[in-house]
Formats: C-alpha cells, structure tokens, sequence
C-alpha cells in the first residue's frame, strides 16, 4: 500500500501478521514477573537469568543483567554465555532477539525489532528479527531496529542508532560508520 500519510487512519490498524507467541494468561505472569520481580533494584541479578528461562527464553552461562532492564518477551530471546545487559535497556522483541556470547548492552541501549508501514494508512507493522554476533557492543543509549545484524566484534557507539546491518568489526557512531 502507499497511502499519503496525511490520509492515515489507525482506526483501521489490524496488526496482521504479528503473533505474540504465547496466551493471554502467560503474557499477564510475564508482565507481572517483570513488573514486580525482575527490573527491581533488589532482585538478585544472578535469578534474573533463571526467570527469563522459566519464560521461555534460551539463556547461556554467566549472563549478568542489570537492574531496570525490560525485555517484552522471554519466549523470543536467546542470549549466550558471559553477556552482560546494562540498566535502563530496553528489548522491544516483537520478534527475535539473538544475542551471541561475550556481547556488551550497555545502560540505556535499545533493541527494537518493531516498527510500522509508513505508507499504510492503517500503520501496519513491519516488524523484523535482530542478531548481535558474538563480541559486538551496543554502547550506552544506542538503538538497533528491526532486521539488523551487527557483526562479530562490531560496535554501535553510545547514542548511535543502527538501522542497517553493522558489519563485522565495523565502529558505528553517530557520525556513521567508521
């Protein structure tokens, strides 16, 4: 569709093909999880792996996430070994997330694999999986949207966004890629 965006209608929203891979009742435990339990400050960093896994996700060995980190769906995470994921992150995985091993999140970063048609007028999504190869780093505030793969010991410097593919080694910043 390619619809003028003045002529958007999201009344008329469907969200057709988006499958939230889990029932009603598992979603609510999960935000309740989530909400209560595992972005507090006192929940011990070392059970937070073991919720995500009691939700579905696949999660390595020696993982250490951080305090306030929100992740929108266990079921379609999978994270390696000796991860690390800083405070304030923030993974939006209406899709899958993949996060190979001795990889670095950093405070505030954003993994995002959700978006909507510009050219819909009813704003459909678009929605895309998102891989971070093993020894890459997403740096503090950055954002890595739907559909990218950032490579192998690749960087997304802090306040960087990544909307395409980072390639292996490759430094982003928010000058570009370097």
């Amino acid at each position: 569709m390619t619809a003028d965006p003045r002529e958007r209608s999201l009344r008329g929203f469907t969200g057709a093909g988006y499958d939230k891979g889990r029932g009603i009742a598992v979603q609510a435990a999960w935000f309740a999880a989530l909400n209560l339990l595992f972005v507090k400050w006192w929940f011990p960093a070392r059970w937070r792996p073991a919720l995500l896994r009691a939700f579905g996700a696949a999660v390595g060995q020696r993982v250490l996430i951080r305090h306030r980190v929100r992740v929108q769906w266990p079921w379609k995470l999978e994270v390696g070994d000796d991860v690390w994921i800083g405070e304030d992150s923030w993974l939006i995985n209406l899709e899958p997330i993949t996060i190979g091993s001795d990889v670095c999140v950093s405070q505030g970063a954003m993994l995002c694999t959700g978006s909507h048609q510009r050219r819909s007028p009813t704003f459909e999504f678009d929605n895309g999986p998102i891989r971070l190869e093993p020894g890459s780093w997403v740096a503090a505030r950055a954002v890595v949207l739907r559909g990218v793969t950032v490579g192998e010991g690749a960087v997304v410097g802090a306040g960087a966004v990544a909307h395409q593919d980072v390639k292996a080694g490759a430094v982003l910043t928010t000058g570009g890629t370097s």
